[in-house]
């Protein structure tokens, strides 16, 4: 059994991988400050800490747990937000990493996992799927803080041997994921069909992405812990998917007949980014296993179930 310290563990995908984590006998602590994150998206096997990653009170936790390895997936994750507030974006995806980091070193852990971006840190592409060797310019302050917190693990690896494993990961969707949320079109989309509300397809429906169901992202977690020292891998299913596509999918799980708004992007979104799988599959042995239908569908029905409760 692995003592493993998950921030974000309350959050969306956060979550899902506590839960496998925990299925697979690990003893898990997981460290979120509810912003975002739910409590009851806490497994009820896992150990918790309602706590900021910035906290100078970090270095109490990583004492008495004494992890073996850190998965951290607690963020600031949307893009708008860190264009018209790029200074919270870096305090928390940057100075907050360095913290755990820190301890990290200080504490002995074997091994870092980290959740970066697949679908924020390349930019605008000329070569897609996009893959790991592509030179990365991100066109948000938020792909920017992710991809900045990947050059400090490239660097505690080279001045302290700190074991790292960077999963950039595509666009996630799945139950857990809020539809009042900062991100995530599959949920947001769901929840105003839901509703009869207005929906609005940014890029006019045309931006395309890669869409990866959140337990076999869960899973490169748990595979990850072994296998992939030092590396930097991406989850893609290598498809690029339209938003309109997603929308058509939803309307018709949902019932729902009305035609979208559509609009020009926003500032910091990329029209088309999807990513490779193939590292992922040769190192970790991990690839999708559900297809975008079903779980859209299982997608609708978490929502359904909220939205009535």
């Amino acid at each position: 059994m692995s003592k493993i310290l998950v921030t974000g563990g309350a959050g969306f995908i956060g979550s899902h991988v506590v839960d496998i984590l925990v299925e697979n006998q690990n003893n898990v602590l997981v460290i979120d400050n509810l912003s975002s994150g739910k409590k009851q998206n806490l497994n009820p096997k896992a150990h918790f800490v309602e706590m900021d990653i910035c906290s100078e009170q970090i270095d109490m936790i990583f004492h008495d747990f004494g992890p073996d390895f850190v998965a951290h997936l607690a963020a600031q994750i949307d893009v708008r937000k860190s264009v018209t507030d790029p200074i919270f974006d870096a305090r928390v995806n940057i100075l907050g990493g360095i913290n755990l980091l820190n301890n990290s070193v200080k504490y002995g852990v074997k091994k870092f996992i980290f959740s970066s971006t697949g679908g924020a840190i390349y930019g605008e592409t000329d070569t897609l799927p996009v893959p790991e060797t592509y030179l990365p310019k991100p066109m948000s302050p938020y792909g920017t803080s992710k991809l900045a917190f990947e050059h400090y693990l490239g660097l505690y690896q080279r001045l302290h041997g700190l074991n790292y494993l960077i999963l950039r990961l595509p666009n996630v969707y799945g139950p857990r994921q809020s539809p009042e949320g900062e991100a995530g079109v599959c949920s947001i989309l769901t929840g105003l069909m839901l509703r009869g509300k207005k929906t609005v397809l940014y890029g006019y429906g045309t931006p395309q992405r890669d869409y990866v169901f959140v337990k076999d992202i869960a899973q490169a977690f748990l595979l990850g812990l072994y296998k992939g020292d030092n590396e930097t891998i991406n989850l893609g299913s290598a498809r690029g998917t339209p938003v309109r596509t997603i929308f058509d999918i939803i309307a018709q799980e949902v019932g729902y007949h009305g035609e979208p708004e559509l609009a020009p992007l926003r500032p910091g979104e990329v029209q088309t980014i999807y990513i490779t799988g193939d590292k992922a599959r040769e190192i970790l042995g991990w690839q999708p296993q559900t297809d975008l239908t079903s779980g859209l569908t299982q997608t609708v029905e978490f929502i359904k179930k909220t939205i009535t409760e």
